[in-house]
């Protein structure tokens, strides 16, 4: 079976994404293969293309590599030990984290394990821009601890990742503060948060200080953020490469800060999933790309200022 991928054949700018035809082995074992309908596109896939990060580092040797996390799509095909699943089921999952890859791609193998069956009602465009964002919000909340009555503050609240943080925080009844462009005002504004214009000055001259951070944004814009926090609050930021300059910064003015990595959770998955076929939970797609124009999905998520998520269509 011939599939279409979007590969990366060397680090560097948008144009060392190629698309490539490759044979695809049939499932065996525990495999699934997907008809990919979407993929879902991380600002981690643009970091890897750039040559940043663990998983760049990693397969310095082996590229072309494929990028890609999330995918949606159609079950077409089960290895022998997968009873579980069958063909035309629709599915979707955070997959091949950190050094696999492949989701872009019109199909994919991927372990029986690793999937969520997409609920009646749940676009797979949706489900395929839900996993790794969903995931890396649900798991940065539960690492602070947040709980009901506590004030929340999100960077980026208008992001990827954001917007579902803002939306799942308020769920545990929190009182949920995010920064954001003038520009996203009024949609941060709808998901339930107070928006705070980062453009304006100061966060902390902005907003009554707040007992938990989670810093969608790292580096200097997360150690100001510091001054919003509570004596003794709780940070969790997420943006890897800065972890370590924003934990410093937060434990000399006595909070309690800690970086994280996301780690696929089938079950967190699941349980976002049956919030978004019950109205509870929403994701928004911005903009989405034919596989061919990934270059320009790239060129969008790597300024930053997207609002919610992008997707390649894998199907004319």
């Amino acid at each position: 079976m011939t599939t279409q991928q979007l590969a990366i054949t060397a680090f560097g700018d948008v144009h060392c994404l190629q698309l490539q035809s490759v044979e695809i082995p049939a499932p065996e074992g525990r495999q699934v293969l997907i008809d990919v309908a979407y993929s879902g596109v991380n600002p981690i896939d643009a970091k890897t293309r750039a040559g940043l990060g663990w998983a760049a580092q990693q397969n310095r040797d082996k590229l072309p590599w494929v990028p890609g996390y999330d995918v949606a799509g159609v079950i077409a095909a089960v290895g022998e030990e997968v009873t579980e699943w069958s063909a035309g089921q629709r599915v979707c999952g955070f997959i091949g984290f950190p050094l696999q890859g492949g989701g872009y791609s019109t199909q994919v193998l991927a372990e029986a394990d690793s999937l969520s069956p997409v609920p009646d009602g749940v676009p797979l465009a949706e489900a395929a821009a839900l996993p790794l964002a969903g995931q890396t919000a649900w798991q940065a909340l539960e690492k602070a601890s947040v709980q009901a009555g506590e004030r929340v503050l999100i960077l980026a609240g208008a992001g990827g990742v954001g917007h579902l943080a803002i939306q799942l925080a308020c769920h545990k009844g929190a009182e949920v503060v995010a920064s954001c462009s003038a520009d996203n005002q009024d949609f941060v504004s709808s998901l339930g948060a107070q928006a705070v214009d980062y453009q304006k000055g100061e966060l902390a001259a902005q907003l009554q200080a707040v007992d938990v951070l989670i810093d969608l944004v790292g580096g200097e814009i997360g150690v100001a953020a510091l001054s919003c926090v509570k004596p003794g609050g709780r940070v969790v930021t997420v943006p890897t490469i800065t972890a370590e300059s924003v934990t410093a910064a937060a434990k000399v003015i006595g909070l309690h800060a800690q970086g994280m990595l996301v780690s696929p959770s089938v079950a967190q998955n699941d349980q976002m999933l049956a919030m978004m076929a019950e109205g509870d939970l929403t994701v928004l797609i911005t903009e989405q790309f034919p596989l061919v124009l990934g270059a320009e999905a790239h060129r969008q998520i790597e300024t930053g200022r997207t609002r919610g998520k992008i997707v390649l269509v894998m199907k004319d």
